[in-house]
C-alpha cells in the first residue's frame, strides 16, 4: 500500500505486526473509559475500497469495514465474516461459509456483497490501483485487460451465505488477501445511490466493521470513529468513539499528548532520543520502504541508467538516516529486511550484493555514471524537482538528499517541493514529477507485495521503468509449482530492479510512539491501529 503511503498506502508483515499492552498510568485523556483521542499524520484521500492505495484510508477502513477474514496482532488471520472455509485438493476452489451479519443500515451483508466489489474493483472502468493483487483468480487479468467482461470474474455466491472463489493457479498467500482491505464487501446499494460521491465522505458510505465514521467531508482535519451497534461481534468492542485529528508537527502533537488532548503520539527523531524512558513508549516496524522513482515516462534524462545509477550513489543514506533520526535504517533493497523468512534466513540474503552496489554512497562512481550519462545524451548540466510530503520529516530528507546530490554532482541541480499527502498522491499517480520520494508498506508477508508494482502495467509503477526480464521472472514466480524456484525468481526480479536503478531504495523505518498507559489491547499493524479489542484501564 503506498502508505506511506510518504507514510505507507496498506498490507500484513507477519513479523511487524505487534500487540501493545501498555501497562499501568492513567486511562485515557479524555477521563473516559470508552472514548481515544488519536492523531494521524495525513489527510484521508478515499474511503472508497476500490480506490484506497495508502495507510491513512486502510486504517480507517480496517476500523469501519470487515472482510471474510481480519488480521491478528502476530500476522495470522482470524474468521471475520468467515465461518468455515474449504480448499479443493488442487488448491484453486475455495468454498467460504458467511455468518449472517448486518451493514450499519441494518441490511444484511451477504455473498453477493463480496461478489460486487471484487468485480467492481477489477472492472478497468473503476481504475483501481490494486485491481493487479487480484491476479490469479480466475479471469481477473483479462478482465483488467479489456479481454472479458467483470462478471466473468472467478467469484460466485451460492445463496446468501456461501461464497465460491475458483483460482487459475495456487496462490501461496491467499488468506493474507483475504484480511486486506481491497477484497472486504461492498454494499451495491449505496455505491449506486452516492455515484461519484462514493467514498469521498462519510455520509457517503455503508459500513460493515467495528466503527462507523462520522464528520469527514473528503479534506477534514477531524473526524469521529463511533461504535457500530450493527456489527456481529460488538460485544467485543469496548470503545464508544475514536476522535482523529490531522498533526502534521510532532512537536504540536506532543504538546497536545501533554495537555491530554491525545492519547497517543508519533514522535520525531529527536523527540524519541529524549522520550525513550517515558511510560508507554514503543517501537514498532512498520515492514516499510522508502524509495525514490524516477520519471522515466516524461523525463528523457532520467530514462539514460546511468543518469539514474549517479543520482543514486550519490544520495548518502547513513547521513540521511542521521537526519532523520529515531529508529530508520539503511536500505540497499526494496524488500525491507525481516519482512519474510525463506528457509531459516531472511529473504534479502538472497539478493546479490553487487546488484544491490548503486544504493550505497560512492562519489567517484557516481561522478563516473553522470559523465557517461551526460556524453551519451549529449547535455553540460542537468536539473530536477525532487516531490514529497509537506511533514516536518519529509521536508528534512528532501532537504539532506539536495545537499549530498549538490555536494556530489555539481553539475545537477536539485529542487525540492513539499506537498500535502492527497496532493502528492495525486501528482504521483498522474505522473507529474521528476523524481518523487515515496514509501510502501507490506500488504502481506511476502516480498512479491513489493515487487508486484514494478512490473511494466502495474499502476502503481508511476516512474514507468520498464523491463522483460524483470517482468518473466515475476510472471514465472507466479505459476511455478516450486516454492524454492519461486524465491529465485523472485530475488533475482529484485536484482534486475536495483541493478538497473529503477527504483532507488532510501531506508526502512520504525515508528515510535508514546500510548497513554491503561491503554490495552491496541493493535500496529506496520502503523496500521485496529481498535476493536481495545480497553481502557485506570
Amino acid at each position: 500500500m503506498k502508505k506511506t503511503k510518504t507514510f505507507l498506502a496498506a498490507g500484513t508483515t507477519m513479523l511487524a505486526a505487534l500487540a501493545l499492552t501498555a501497562c499501568g498510568g492513567s486511562n485515557s485523556s479524555s477521563g473516559s473509559k470508552d472514548v481515544l483521542n488519536w492523531e494521524e499524520s495525513a489527510e484521508i484521500p478515499t474511503m472508497d475500497l476500490s480506490k484506497a492505495t495508502d495507510s491513512a484510508s486502510f486504517v480507517q477502513l480496517i476500523n469501519t469495514m470487515e472482510g471474510l477474514y481480519r488480521e491478528k496482532a502476530d500476522g495470522s488471520q482470524e474468521p471475520a465474516l468467515a465461518t468455515k472455509e474449504t480448499v479443493s485438493k488442487d488448491g484453486k476452489t475455495y468454498t467460504f461459509t458467511l455468518r449472517k451479519s448486518k451493514w450499519n443500515d441494518g441490511s444484511p451483508v451477504t455473498a453477493k456483497d463480496f461478489v460486487y466489489s471484487w468485480r467492481r474493483t477489477v472492472d478497468p472502468k473503476t481504475a483501481s490501483q490494486y485491481a493487479y493483487l487480484f491476479s490469479g483468480i480466475k479471469n481477473a487479468d483479462d478482465i483488467q485487460n479489456g479481454k472479458k467482461k467483470p462478471e466473468t470474474l472467478g467469484i460466485k455466491a451460492v445463496g446468501d451465505y456461501k461464497l465460491v472463489v475458483t483460482l487459475e493457479r495456487r496462490i501461496p498467500y491467499f488468506n493474507n488477501l483475504m484480511a486486506f482491505g481491497s477484497f472486504f464487501p461492498q454494499q451495491e446499494k449505496a455505491v449506486e445511490k452516492y455515484g461519484s460521491k462514493y467514498g469521498t465522505a462519510s455520509k457517503y458510505m455503508a459500513y460493515n466493521g467495528p466503527f462507523v465514521m462520522k464528520g469527514w467531508n473528503g479534506s477534514s482535519l477531524s473526524w469521529k470513529l463511533v461504535k457500530n451497534d450493527n456489527y456481529w461481534d460488538k460485544k467485543h468492542v469496548h470503545l464508544k468513539q475514536v476522535n482523529y485529528s490531522v498533526q502534521k508537527t510532532p512537536s504540536t502533537a506532543y504538546n497536545l499528548y501533554q495537555s491530554n488532548k491525545l492519547d497517543a503520539v508519533s514522535l520525531d527523531a529527536e523527540q524519541s532520543k529524549q522520550l525513550k524512558s517515558v511510560k508507554g513508549y514503543t517501537l514498532y516496524p512498520r515492514g516499510t520502504t522508502f524509495y525514490i522513482q524516477f520519471n522515466q515516462y516524461k523525463n528523457k534524462y532520467l530514462q539514460n541508467a546511468n543518469i539514474r545509477k549517479a543520482l543514486s550513489l550519490a544520495i548518502d543514506r547513513p547521513a540521511l538516516c542521521k537526519v532523520l533520526g529515531g529508529n530508520n535504517t539503511v536500505a540497499k533493497t526494496l524488500t525491507p529486511a525481516k519482512l519474510t523468512t525463506v528457509n531459516g534466513s531472511d529473504y534479502i540474503n538472497m539478493i546479490d550484493k553487487n546488484d544491490e552496489q548503486y544504493a550505497t554512497y560512492n562519489k567517484k562512481l557516481a561522478q563516473s555514471y553522470l559523465k557517461k550519462g551526460m556524453k551519451e545524451l549529449g547535455v553540460s548540466k542537468l536539473s530536477f524537482k525532487l516531490l514529497s510530503d509537506d511533514t516536518d520529516g519529509a521536508k528534512k530528507s528532501t532537504e539532506a538528499m539536495q545537499s549530498s546530490i549538490a555536494d556530489t554532482l555539481p553539475r545537477v541541480s536539485i529542487s525540492t517541493q513539499n506537498l500535502p499527502f492527497k496532493t502528492r498522491l495525486a501528482r504521483t499517480d498522474a505522473g507529474q514529477f521528476d523524481m518523487v520520494v515515496t514509501a510502501w508498506g507490506a500488504d502481506f508477508a511476502d516480498p512479491i507485495s513489493f515487487l508486484d508494482l514494478f512490473t511494466s502495467k502495474n499502476a502503481q509503477n508511476g516512474g514507468h521503468w520498464s523491463n522483460s526480464q524483470y517482468d518473466k521472472l515475476i510472471l514465472e514466480s507466479k505459476t511455478t509449482g516450486s516454492n524454492d524456484q519461486r524465491w529465485k525468481d523472485l530475488s533475482q526480479a529484485e536484482g534486475v530492479l536495483l541493478k538497473d536503478v529503477g527504483i532507488s531504495p532510501l531506508y526502512s523505518s520504525t515508528s515510535a510512539w508514546i500510548v497513554r498507559p491503561g491503554i490495552k489491547h491496541l493493535i500496529n499493524l506496520r502503523d496500521h491501529w485496529d481498535f476493536k479489542y481495545v480497553t481502557i484501564e485506570n
